[in-house]
């Protein structure tokens, strides 16, 4: 019999914090904690990108979705499904009965470091779904795998009850006890973005990191 350990869930953040974090950009997120909290190389492969709510996380044997099942069973409503898949590519973890068993649920998106398939399906879902890559190969079921706790995803540390957030550009986890400092500093970088947009349109645009580089010309020579 495979063993999945399930760890109890910590505290979350805060509701007001999820929904205040779900309006800024990602980018705008990520460059407010110093360009971190990224998980780089997932993409959407449903048509709704944008989502913001507690992590409930998946750490998987690559290639075998036995514990993503048991955390379909134990996510509670608001949850996102954050699987630690190893970035395996060959064999999909997640595929449409699966995804829409998660909207059953109530979880409302799922990122996976690793394949899924069934593209049409997850396509047509109502919620999120960020993966690796596509296989058309199935997963195997024989565990372990380990429900709750920290895990890597693209190199980036999440747990359950952080923060994610993602849009067209991606996903980014916010730890729960950074959400204060990452909403100041997505409101900061949004302000900053909006005063250099203006500046663009009015043609008075300066950027002091490029002024700063010393240029030296090199003469060509003829003949």
């Amino acid at each position: 019999m495979s063993e999945c350990l399930i760890y109890s869930r910590p505290p979350e953040a805060p509701a007001d914090a999820v929904a205040a974090l779900a309006g800024f950009p990602t980018a705008a997120i990520s460059d407010g904690l110093g360009r971190v909290g990224g998980a780089p190389g997932l993409r959407a492969w449903s048509k709704v990108t944008a989502m913001a709510g507690p992590a409930l996380t998946v750490h998987t044997r690559p290639g075998d979705n036995l514990a993503v099942h048991k955390a379909l069973d134990v996510a509670e409503p608001g949850d996102v499904l954050v699987i630690a898949g190893g970035g395996d590519r060959e064999r999909a973890l997640v595929g449409g009965l699966a995804g829409h068993y998660a909207v059953q649920r109530g979880i409302v998106g799922i990122v996976l470091d690793g394949a899924v398939r069934d593209l049409d399906e997850l396509h047509a879902l109502p919620i999120p779904v960020f993966a690796l890559d596509v296989s058309h190969q199935g997963p195997y079921k024989d565990g372990p795998g380990v429900i709750g706790g920290p895990v890597a995803v693209r190199g980036t540390s999440v747990d359950t009850g952080d923060v994610v957030v993602a849009d067209q550009d991606g996903v980014v986890f916010v730890p729960r006890h950074r959400t204060a400092e990452a909403i100041e500093g997505a409101r900061q970088i949004t302000e900053n973005e909006a005063r250099s947009m203006g500046a663009i349109q009015s043609g008075s645009w300066t950027r002091p990191f490029v002024e700063a580089i010393t240029v030296r010309h090199l003469q060509r020579q003829e003949g």
